[in-house]
């Protein structure tokens, strides 16, 4: 299994702590903003409490590879080098943002840093991801692209498909499955009759795999097994990470459905506490280093959200650029 040397282990607490603390801070301007004069426009989709498993996924990449995000990636967004300035451009709607101040929310993409632009219905990111896949295999190139999904999604169709045309054809791709345990209000045990998505993959002819989506150096050690394998021409891999949406679907939702008793065991099992434990124990860092990175991943927030609230919002002149591709 593929140790993390100390360097990476601190790098990932980093992440995990960026990632949380950009989410909290959108969570907060949902919140508390003048409902007449919205810094946000749309809702903020956050993926506080599994952090871990978008950002273990996306550290086993390599520069040439690409990720088909879902809508709460976050982290691996930032992993593959897009800035808090540029996802706070975004959700703030500016023209200098991604999307040029049209989405005001996380369908984003940059292809400069391999990342597809997200469709927003769910699931639909994965046939465009086989497609990514096949241009890699017909290219010849040692790559390979993350599809992401939830447990919801995986109960789309289109996923089923994507799923069995990519082990058809062996195409370098992992599909990495959040289940974070509720589709919305829907929970697990009542979309499906199966224990766990990961049994799927058996029936599609390729590895199904399980991992602790709160614990980042799992999930990093289980898709990079996966990783290579897609790079060696081996095919697909499905792979399941659990854990829990410590949140409402979006900052609209307070998620009355879910108990408090199960809140309180997930919170428990927080991939930032986790990884703090395992710091701890490996003798890599203590109390005054995690201190330090929340003082400065919280500044650099506030410094990225202070500059792009001042960036240009959208002018009416540009609003039919980009409808067509120019030739």
């Amino acid at each position: 299994m593929e140790q993390l040397t100390k360097k990476q282990h601190l790098e990932l607490y980093r992440y995990l702590r960026l990632t949380r603390a950009l989410e909290d801070w959108i969570f907060y301007i949902c919140a508390n903003q003048n409902p007449q004069k919205p810094l946000i426009i749309g809702k903020g989709y956050l993926s506080t409490g599994q952090e871990a498993t978008s950002i273990g996924a996306a550290y086993a990449l390599e520069k040439e590879d690409w990720i088909a995000q879902s809508h709460r990636d976050f982290g691996a967004l930032l992993i593959r080098g897009l800035t808090p300035r540029e996802l706070l451009l975004q959700y703030f709607s500016k023209e200098t943002g991604p999307t040029k101040g049209r989405d005001a929310n996380v369908h984003l993409g940059h292809t400069g840093k391999h990342v597809l632009g997200f469709i927003s219905h769910m699931g639909a990111m994965v046939p465009v991801a086989n497609g990514v896949a096949f241009a890699m295999k017909y290219k010849k190139k040692k790559a390979c692209i993350l599809a992401f999904f939830g447990d919801g999604a995986s109960s789309q169709g289109i996923v089923h498909e994507a799923m069995n045309y990519a082990a058809v054809f062996k195409l370098p791709v992992v599909f990495i499955c959040n289940n974070n345990r509720w589709a919305i209000s829907t929970p697990l045990e009542e979309q499906m009759a199966i224990k766990n998505v990961a049994d799927r993959g058996a029936s599609y002819g390729m590895p199904g795999v399980i991992c602790d989506g709160n614990k980042v150096e799992e999930v990093y050690q289980t898709v990079l097994k996966a990783v290579r394998l897609a790079k060696k021409g081996g095919g697909p891999t499905l792979v399941e990470c659990k854990t829990m949406r410590m949140s409402g679907h979006g900052t609209h939702d307070r998620a009355k459905y879910v108990s408090d008793q199960e809140i309180a065991s997930w919170k428990k099992k927080d991939p930032i506490m986790h990884h703090e434990k395992l710091l701890k124990k490996l003798g890599y860092a203590d109390e005054a280093y995690f201190k330090k990175i929340i003082a400065e991943v919280k500044s650099e927030v506030e410094e990225a959200t202070q500059w792009a609230k001042n960036q240009a919002d959208p002018s009416i002149q540009n609003q039919l650029e980009d409808v067509f591709a120019r030739s």
